[in-house]
């Protein structure tokens, strides 16, 4: 969960920026430093003995060299750009070696391979350098498959309800249809203009809640009531299952954003009621711990996997994938979005016996600066 900053915890944060991205730039500074250092070490060495030899086989006699000052200086000069250029050459595919493979790397990913992966060595810069790569390569990868689920849900949920109301329009044209059943077809079209409508209020919700930097219109409110209200809102939903709901907490007070927190509880509890298998219980506490409140709802629904418990905030992501449920699989996304806006945490527990949805959020948010939860 995030808090606010101390300073000596930017002070860290500072010592592992130097630490993890100054330093190895230094490093990697220096090495290059030497490198060229024993080029041209490498460089004048070879000039020095070529010029040695040249004197020592007669072919440079000393006597010429007296008589024209500035020939040595020309020779020594060109000799040492001719060398100079082959030993550079020689010796810059070493270093300049993970950098080739590193561009050929960004390349395939920049062309939609986000499979590439790369292997740079046992230096310890270069296995960090290629650990940055490899894991930027996963979640590029990882987000592409968001994206194409995010769109492929997305149209699945628009498309079905159209569909639907196409189809029952239809039948509706028919001239000898039984008031019965036009009625029927009637009451099941406006089911599905309602979802539709719901999906498009969710959906806009959503963008507006993920691009809204600023908490604002925090208030103090009393959070209990809050929740016996939403649990209120929902009675249809619950009666109609016969479930026994069961809230546990005394009063308590929240400076927060009302409107905000009131989608969390809606959609929390609408969720916890569609998983409910009928005549079971959803039990609801709410207690303060140190300076959280911690709001926990459980019900005893199936038990969701683990690689489904990494899913359940993605957008328009159902554990049903048939679709053939209520719902759009965007109310957990809305949830998380208010919660960390607030800088709180949801934490999703699931066992045989019981799932549990626990809500964390300090008792006093002021209008402040987003901080992304980390979980």
């Amino acid at each position: 969960m995030t808090r606010h900053q101390h300073p000596h915890q930017i002070k860290e944060k500072r010592h592992i920026f130097f630490k993890h991205t100054l330093l190895p730039r230094t490093i990697l500074t220096i090495l290059f430093t030497f490198i060229v250092f024993i080029i041209l070490v490498i460089t004048m060495f070879l000039v020095g003995l070529i010029m040695l030899l040249l004197v020592q086989t007669q072919i440079l006699a000393e006597t010429s060299l007296a008589n024209f000052h500035y020939m040595p200086i020309i020779i020594f000069a060109i000799v040492s750009i001719v060398i100079g250029t082959l030993v550079t050459t020689l010796f810059s595919s070493i270093p300049l070696k993970p950098v080739h493979i590193l561009i050929e790397g960004m390349d395939q990913l920049a062309h939609g391979n986000f499979d590439a992966r790369i292997t740079l060595g046992n230096n310890q810069l270069a296995q960090r350098l290629e650990s940055s790569f490899n894991r930027m390569a996963e979640e590029l990868g990882q987000t592409e498959m968001l994206r194409s689920d995010f769109i492929n849900n997305f149209s699945h949920e628009f498309k079905t309800p159209i569909m639907s109301i196409r189809g029952f329009a239809k039948l509706l044209q028919k001239n000898h249809l039984p008031e019965e059943k036009r009625a029927e077809y009637l009451a099941i079209i406006v089911d599905e203009m309602t979802r539709l409508a719901d999906l498009s209020t969710n959906a806009l919700n959503l963008t507006k809640i993920e691009n809204q930097i600023i908490l604002t219109e925090v208030t103090s409110f009393n959070l209990s009531e809050q929740l016996r209200n939403s649990i209120l809102l929902l009675e249809q939903k619950w009666a109609q299952k016969q479930l026994r709901i069961l809230p546990e907490f005394d009063e308590y007070t929240i400076d927060a954003n009302e409107e905000l927190l009131k989608q969390v509880w809606i959609n929390l509890l609408d969720n916890a009621i569609k998983f409910s298998p009928e005549n079971k219980s959803i039990r609801i506490t709410l207690e303060a711990i140190d300076e959280f409140y911690h709001v926990n709802i459980y019900n005893t629904g199936p038990v969701i996997e683990e690689e489904n418990l990494r899913k359940l905030f993605n957008k328009y992501w159902q554990a049903d994938s048939s679709h053939s449920g209520s719902g759009s699989g965007i109310g957990l996304s809305i949830a998380k979005s208010v919660v960390n806006l607030h800088n709180g945490q949801i934490i999703v527990e699931s066992r045989p016996e019981w799932t549990l949805f626990s809500v964390v959020l300090p008792k006093q948010v002021e209008s402040q600066i987003k901080i992304t939860s980390n979980d």
